[in-house]
């Protein structure tokens, strides 16, 4: 049987009318604005939506720390506290939050202070953990921190996906698919949407991330984030077979493409424009991918601004640098994942070994985008997908504590972009238990970066089964002025 009359039988009703629908009105509108729109229905991912005001971000790169660091040790200085040492927690703080299982069986809430030394940085006087981020705080008055975000999920999944797509259920457009989608690509030879899994020098207890995360869910396939490995070819058979050179790569990737486009003109299924769109990027990355992971053309200074992890491969101050050397060359979005921030156990032990692998790269980051004179227009994202609990999980001690999710307060911060640098927003009890003043939901954050894109968050939407697909959902989101510059 012929496949094509076969797809056309096995459409459901839904299909049959979503591909018709306001088929005359799309016609005749097409008729009125000409060319540019049929450009733009065509899908191609180099072609924008024009975004509704000037962007003050061009790109970004988002740095997500796995499992959720600890405010209190990082961000969130509560000196309160050491007074509250191994003390239960009063109820009408914890005020009946639902708790994971891992600590909801237990009788006594011990405050666990944190252990590291807190100083005040920059001219705008922020408290952080100097101790184990000294390099970061030298650079306090460039950075935006925020220390009020909040969410409804408890667990890691959910947590993570609610953080990165604006739903606990996964399969939705993160935000760096949408950020491809409505900027478009600067180099057509690479992807507009990269994500670099860095490997945590400790690795005690790492939490599963997979490529949902970066899906496109329902917008165009040629969205989603394309994954960079760190061993190995960046890209799984960017190289030719053995044998096969690049004359007969490019003939038999224009035959594809051509069969590819018969399937398309027939059937119009949107996940065969996506595929043609995959192999002739694909053929195009296999010249310039090489280029780009080659760091011995960096010069001396910049790999020691970074650090001597940035020659090790798949480090996260590797993958940092790697991310400057995208977004320079046109990634609109680049996505770090970092893991084993889920401390349930051993802080005093772990946090030095996490901060020693985000202190230094961040802070050249920084550095590095400002010498290029790309800071103004590059945003960069910290933060992870939850907080944790001032009360210690399981035993307390100085050298042995751990702390359990926590989603009604916690810290991120950005920097550049058009971001506010010196701002501090938000506050939280003496607790770091509840937020006191200007709380941010995930949705007032995402709506609050789609600004610093050029995009408001209420009218940037794609139709989906018959709705308005939004990054920020049916939220009553908004954006937060007070973190713009």
């Amino acid at each position: 049987m012929n496949p094509f009359n076969d797809f056309n039988t096995l459409q459901t009703r839904r299909q049959f009318f979503s591909r018709g629908q306001h088929l005359l009105g799309g016609a005749a509108l097409t008729s009125l604005l000409g060319e540019a729109l049929t450009q733009q229905a065509a899908g191609s991912s180099h072609r924008a939506i024009r975004p509704h005001f000037p962007p003050k971000a061009k790109r970004v790169i988002y740095l997500h720390m796995v499992g959720g660091p600890s405010q209190m040790d990082l961000f969130d200085y509560k000196p309160v506290m050491e007074k509250w040492y191994d003390k239960d927690l009063p109820e009408s703080i914890r005020n009946g939050q639902r708790l994971t299982t891992m600590t909801s069986g237990q009788t006594r809430f011990p405050v666990a202070p944190s252990k590291f030394k807190f100083s005040q940085a920059g001219k705008c006087g922020m408290w952080m953990n100097t101790e184990l981020l000294p390099n970061l705080a030298k650079k306090a008055d460039d950075i935006c921190f925020m220390r009020s975000l909040h969410t409804e999920a408890i667990n890691h999944e959910p947590a993570i996906a609610a953080m990165q797509t604006g739903n606990q259920v996964t399969g939705r457009p993160c935000l760096g698919s949408w950020a491809s989608y409505g900027l478009g690509s600067m180099n057509e030879n690479l992807p507009t949407f990269v994500v670099l899994v860095a490997t945590p020098t400790n690795r005690e207890q790492e939490q599963s991330i997979s490529a949902r995360l970066w899906s496109s869910g329902y917008l165009p396939g040629e969205h989603a984030g394309v994954s960079f490995r760190s061993t190995g070819d960046p890209i799984l058979y960017i190289n030719n077979p053995p044998g096969v050179p690049d004359s007969i790569r490019k003939r038999t990737i224009e035959g594809l493409n051509a069969m590819n486009e018969l399937t398309y003109k027939e059937v119009g299924d949107p996940e065969t424009h996506t595929r043609i769109q995959q192999y002739e990027m694909a053929f195009r990355m296999q010249a310039s991918v090489p280029e780009l992971t080659d760091l011995s053309k960096e010069p001396d200074h910049v790999m020691k601004l970074y650090g001597e992890d940035a020659k090790k491969s798949g480090s996260f101050a590797n993958s940092v640098l790697m991310a400057r050397r995208l977004v320079e060359r046109g990634v609109r979005f680049v996505q770090i994942y970092h893991n084993n921030w889920d401390h349930h156990s051993n802080v005093a032990g772990r946090m030095p070994s996490q901060c020693k692998d985000v202190d230094q790269p961040c802070a050249a980051l920084i550095e590095d985008l400002k010498q290029r004179g790309m800071f103004e227009d590059t945003l960069i994202i910290w933060g992870g997908e939850f907080g944790r609990t001032i009360y210690s999980q399981g035993g307390l001690s100085h050298e042995n504590y751990g702390r359990d999710h926590h989603p009604r307060c916690f810290s991120m911060w950005m920097a550049g972009g058009g971001s506010k640098g010196g701002a501090i927003y938000g506050e939280t009890d003496d607790f770091s238990y509840n937020i006191v003043k200007d709380p941010i939901h995930i949705s007032d954050f995402h709506a609050t970066v789609l600004k610093l894109l050029g995009f408001n968050f209420d009218r940037f939407s794609y139709k989906t089964q018959g709705l308005d697909g939004k990054l920020t959902g049916i939220n009553h989101a908004k954006v937060i002025k007070e973190l713009l510059a």
